[in-house]
């Protein structure tokens, strides 16, 4: 994957959960027959990059073991891999990382940005891989308990600009590090908003920002639907669509409306050139 230089199309990172617990679809790639499947899927889709995890982080999940983390994902990775896919891994884990970049996972998607263990930005480091570093304040079982914010800009800011600052003392390159606010992850609805309406405040810290919206609680408040249901997917694709010229990446379920929302806005452009 080439990295940040030079103005490229926002890119489409298509989620695969290998877990039985995820918030949205767990369960239903569980086997590793059919996360693969749905991996090649996601790619034939128009997916640019496919974010492997297994580990649920929705509210109130309980952590997973490493030797069940690993077993979940590393079949996965290195099938995905295999096809040329550019491969992202979504863990809070160290030698996870490790494991799946030796599969062949080029990014490290590490939703506590560093946080959750210490090794992590070192290993990213030694890795050589780009590391999303997201926004993060503590695991799920804790993560609703804190979300107070004097200004969740400026906090949000400050709090990804020490995790990053850490990352890169650690020895990882700038040149690849991508943020991440971390959207529902100790934010309320209007926190979400807040954040999304002043990403330019977020991308001022000098790096690439990745957002994941996709079928979060606060575009179920928006739509009006109790659970997690595919209406929340039409608010996801234009979301990307408006936030396109914004972002480096969006992290989506429905890769499929993603694509046509940014291949509508792409051909709208060229018409109006």
């Amino acid at each position: 994957m080439s990295e940040h230089g030079g103005p490229r199309a926002t890119r489409i990172m298509g989620v695969l959960n290998v877990t039985p617990d995820s918030f949205s679809d767990g369960g239903r790639y569980f086997t590793t027959a059919d996360a693969i499947a749905h991996g090649r899927e996601l790619v034939a889709e128009g997916a640019d990059i496919v974010d492997v995890g297994g580990e649920s982080t929705r509210p109130g999940a309980t952590r997973v073991a490493l030797d069940e983390e690993l077993r979940r994902i590393l079949p996965v990775v290195t099938a995905l891999a295999g096809d040329g896919t550019t491969v992202s891994i979504d863990t809070m884990n160290a030698a996870t990382a490790r494991a799946a970049v030796a599969a062949g996972a080029s990014i490290v998607n590490d939703v506590s940005g560093g946080l959750a263990d210490a090794r992590m930005a070192a290993t990213v480091a030694e890795l050589g891989a780009t590391f999303v570093i997201s926004h993060w304040r503590g695991h799920s079982a804790v993560m609703e308990d804190r979300v107070h914010y004097d200004d969740v800009v400026a906090d949000v800011v400050r709090e990804i600009e020490a995790q990053t600052s850490a990352a890169v003392a650690a020895g990882v390159e700038p040149a690849r590090v991508v943020v991440d606010p971390g959207l529902g992850f100790a934010k309320r609805g209007p926190h979400n908003w807040t954040l999304l309406a002043h990403l330019d405040a977020l991308a001022a810290l000098g790096f690439p920002v990745m957002i994941g919206v996709s079928r979060k609680r606060f575009l179920g408040e928006l739509v009006g639907d109790e659970g997690v249901a595919p209406t929340r997917d039409l608010p996801t694709a234009v979301l990307s669509a408006l936030l396109a010229d914004d972002v480096w990446a969006v992290r989506v379920h429905d890769v499929a409306a993603t694509r046509v929302a940014l291949d509508a806005l792409s051909a709208l452009r060229r018409s109006r050139s």
